[in-house]
């Protein structure tokens, strides 16, 4: 099975849940269960959250997901074209929050990573980020 589906909205905080379940819905159709359905959900509102506060810094601008199904597997790219990352992997580590000052954890790269199954980080300073996951659902009669 392929299909394909392209969302487009602002970076308001208040399209982050419109942005997990309406990825949640497309994801529906492989039949997942509830836990990857939470995992898929979770690492998607993570994405969106860190191009809201960090890609765009209070300001306005789009956010794209692109999500594609092949087979059994769940793509997903996240995309803004913020600020970007200087140091991709200073800002993957664990704990590591530019925003302290807002309460953040530092942990979104590291849910979305140990919530999919493949996580990748793409970032060009001044254009944005595209983070990358990928997630294995695996048929019921399978397991």
């Amino acid at each position: 099975m392929e299909n394909e589906m392209k969302l487009e909205f602002k970076s308001k905080s208040c399209n982050e849940a419109f942005a997990r379940i309406t990825v949640a819905a497309f994801a529906s159709q492989l039949d997942p269960t509830i836990e990857e359905i939470s995992d898929i959900k979770t690492a998607v509102s993570e994405a969106v959250t860190n191009s809201i506060i960090h890609g765009y810094e209070n300001q306005e601008g789009n956010i794209h997901i692109i999500c594609k199904i092949e087979g059994q597997v769940l793509n997903v790219e996240v995309i803004d074209y913020g600020k970007g990352i200087e140091n991709l992997e200073i800002a993957k580590q664990p704990l590591y929050t530019t925003k302290p000052e807002l309460d953040r954890s530092g942990m979104g790269f590291t849910i979305m990573e140990n919530f999919m199954d493949k996580f990748e980080v793409e970032s060009i300073v001044g254009m944005g980020t595209k983070v990358k996951m990928q997630k294995t659902i695996v048929r019921k009669e399978e397991v």
